[in-house]
């Protein structure tokens, strides 16, 4: 797929895609991963002499209608305490072939939440369409992996009026998850937590072919999960809370679990193990995460949002913590890894 290295940004307006969809907490970002992550391909920009960055994401579920609690001003400000030396605009959304004025000294814009619009989720063009055409847009970059496998106005029908390129941390993405998909040095360790078989199901069933091991725990294992495939491992021993809830896997499967990833040369975690918001229940995700981070040989993929995020505020206190890739895709990374078709990644290749 063609990146934003492949072609000549200089003096050009970009419209960039990104993934703003952050937790808050009283009214500020509470975890600002993806604003970080998106910082990459807005300094590549910058620095290659792009005239304006206008930048388009939305926030959580407003269903079309301009819901003051889901605006992007939060992620504004956080975007700006991590890039002091621009001025930053923020705009809302263009009426109907309204002009946006970015000031000269304005390099770098941000648009308001594009879920206020039902434009947005209904895969518009004329809603696409009257957001390039009201800040000029030249080029389309999309870095919102985390909404690749939405089809959607901004991953979808922006490809009816603009080239569309790949910006660095969806590049990073996909190479990585590509790489642990088609060509994964071996032993290749599944590690598969979380409550929803459903959702996991097919990520076993479609790594049971590449794998040498799958470790099944969290809520999954908890509930009775069933497998007599001997590449899948089932946590078998837990810890309980005094009303006998099994909320984490015990010493024993954590021990055995521990022996997999040092062995491992590639390893894949989706899931938390056991009840991680209370800390007394984060035992084996703590030791889990610290073993991955630790294994320097290894290709280390870690996703899914519940996942993510712990090993994020894990990272804080914990600076020799590495991974190869914490996607900021929860959705997006698993379909990718299934194998679905996601039209974000379409648009690009088209």
């Amino acid at each position: 797929m063609k990146t934003i290295k492949d072609i000549d940004v200089k003096n050009k307006t970009i419209l960039v895609r990104v993934d703003y969809n952050v937790p808050l907490k009283d009214g500020k970002v509470e975890n600002d991963l993806r604003i970080r992550a998106s910082l990459p391909t807005i300094n590549y920009l910058l620095e290659h002499g792009a005239k304006k960055i206008i930048l388009i994401s939305h926030l959580g579920r407003p269903e079309g209608k301009i819901v003051p609690e889901f605006t992007l001003d939060p992620a504004v400000k956080a975007l700006q305490k991590l890039l002091p030396n621009q001025i930053i605009g923020f705009y809302s959304l263009p009426e109907k072939d309204q002009k946006i004025t970015v000031p000269p000294e304005v390099k770098i814009a941000i648009l308001e939440n594009l879920r206020f619009d039902p434009g947005e989720e209904e895969n518009s063009k004329d809603f696409i369409g009257n957001i390039i055409n009201s800040v000029e847009a030249e080029i389309y970059v999309q870095d919102g992996f985390a909404v690749i496998h939405r089809a959607h106005a901004s991953t979808d029908a922006v490809k009816n009026f603009l080239p569309v390129y790949a910006g660095l941390l969806l590049e990073k993405e996909a190479q990585n998850l590509e790489l642990v998909t088609k060509n994964p040095e071996k032993p290749v360790l599944l590690i598969i937590g979380g409550a929803k078989v459903d959702d996991k199901q097919p990520l076993i069933d479609k790594f049971l072919t590449k794998t040498d091991n799958i470790f099944v725990g969290g809520k999954i294992a908890a509930d009775g999960y069933k497998s007599t495939h001997k590449k899948i491992f089932i946590a078998k021993d837990f810890d309980e809370n005094e009303k006998g809830d099994k909320l984490d896997i015990g010493p024993i499967s954590t021990g055995e679990l521990a022996n997999l990833i040092i062995d491992a040369k590639t390893i894949i975690w989706n899931g938390l193990l056991g009840y991680a918001e209370d800390p007394a229940y984060a035992t084996s995700s703590t030791i889990t995460a610290e073993l991955i981070g630790e294994h320097q040989g290894a290709e280390t993929i870690i996703c899914g949002g519940d996942t993510t995020g712990f090993v994020e505020n894990l990272m804080k206190d914990h600076k020799n913590l590495h991974y190869s890739l914490v996607s900021t895709g929860g959705g997006a990374a698993l379909e990718f890894l299934i194998g679905k078709k996601l039209p974000g990644l379409e648009a690009i290749k088209k």
